[in-house]
């Protein structure tokens, strides 16, 4: 069994370092990992420079490792692409400081690189641990095996990865597992306005979450309910319920007015 691990705080963060550990025993284990923190990256890929890869040594580990100067996306293509001698069996990336629930997954360099694997036609599944300060990933590395073992005895349909979310509470008020949809999250006052020393404005990207609790059975609920929240997601974002909607407003256009070769134009 081949692994592939990945995250977007950077090769030596604890979380990555964690998740390797705790999956070592179930396969053969290649990491490949951002230089350095790479968080809300979402899923860029470098297009206007060259990659450098590093090999490098993981403290304690005993797995081959490279760190790469790019996105999370760039090392999971990078890992398939090039670094591996033979195509993964899975993909998983994480453990990442913080959560990544709701709407935030389209901003999360972890679920990004996750994402990346399943367009690489590879089983896949991103990990994360709400928490950001004195953060203790002791049971997020269970809770993430445990998901990998279930991941290999029952393989996911083509074209989905599972986004997980572990609460940072002692291992004992964990209720359980909850399979969910993913909530909605915003922000507000989303930027700190400073002067710097020369007296010239400049901002500071914060924000506070706001979510909403009209949604249920969604991760953020889980989350808050002590639940480990699994979530089922696809990088299809075609909106089926609309197509006959729009089907019928637009066969009304006009022929001039359509595309070439009678496309509709919008």
């Amino acid at each position: 069994m081949r692994i592939l691990i990945s995250n977007d705080d950077g090769i030596f963060a604890e979380g990555i370092l964690r998740l390797v550990s705790s999956l070592i025993t179930l396969g053969e284990i290649t990491v490949v990992a951002p230089d350095m923190e790479r968080s809300a990256t979402g899923h860029a890929i470098t297009m206007h420079h060259p990659l450098r890869v590093k090999e490098v040594k993981l403290p304690g580990l005993d797995v081959k490792a490279w760190s790469v100067d790019g996105t999370p996306a760039d090392c999971v293509k990078m890992g398939v692409d090039v670094l591996m001698d033979k195509p993964p069996d899975f993909i998983f990336t994480g453990i990442n400081r913080g959560s990544n629930l709701g709407t935030d997954v389209l901003y999360s360099g972890t679920v990004s690189a996750a994402l990346e694997g399943c367009i690489l036609g590879f089983p896949s599944a991103a990990f994360s641990l709400t928490a950001y300060q004195d953060a203790d990933f002791t049971y997020a590395g269970k809770a993430a095996r445990m998901v990998a073992e279930r991941i290999m005895a029952n393989p996911l349909p083509k074209g989905t990865l599972l986004n997980v979310n572990i609460p940072h509470i002692p291992e004992s008020e964990i209720r359980g597992f909850a399979v969910t949809r993913l909530g909605f999250r915003k922000y507000s006052k989303n930027y700190v306005e400073r002067k710097d020393p020369r007296g010239r404005t400049y901002y500071w990207l914060a924000g506070e979450a706001i979510n909403d609790d009209s949604l249920e059975n969604t991760d953020i609920d889980a989350v808050k309910s002590k639940y480990v929240s699994i979530t089922p997601l696809h990088y299809d974002l075609t909106n089926y319920d609309t197509i006959n909607l729009l089907g019928r407003a637009f066969a009304m256009v006009p022929e001039g007015s359509r595309g070439q070769n009678g496309n509709q134009g919008i």
